[in-house]
């Protein structure tokens, strides 16, 4: 009987081995705990963010209900009579850009308010 012939072992089959034995992360261990630590810290500062809007948060005068955000945005644009830009507002209410476009927009579309110029807005006089 012929001896079996045995492939050669890789020089890569050799270090992975050992990085496994000897527990030694790698690029791609290093790159998956970054991305954890990310989404972690995505949750934090949601959370820290909520909290603040939580804070934020203002009743009507005449109960105890607290101001829609559509509510919100239209005070502080009536509160600037010269008009007010989308990153004065975005500073004022912390809402993400998706919600305060879509606040703006529908502001808009039920003429509360109305376009300066571009980023510019002010409220329509009832």
């Amino acid at each position: 009987m012929a001896a079996k012939r045995s492939k050669p072992v890789s020089f890569n089959a050799v270090v992975k081995f050992a990085l496994q034995h000897y527990q030694i992360p790698t690029k791609k261990d290093i790159d998956k705990l970054n991305a954890k630590l990310d989404q972690l810290e995505g949750l934090i500062q949601g959370s820290v963010l909520g909290a603040r809007r939580a804070k934020a948060g203002q009743a009507l005068p005449g109960g105890d209900a607290p101001l829609t955000a559509s509510d919100r945005v239209l005070e502080i644009i009536a509160a600037a009579p010269e008009g007010i830009s989308f990153a004065d507002i975005k500073t004022k209410t912390l809402y993400p850009d998706k919600k305060l476009r879509n606040i703006v927009f529908r502001l808009s579309k039920i003429n509360k308010i109305r376009r300066l110029e571009r980023g510019v807005y002010t409220v329509i006089p009832q």
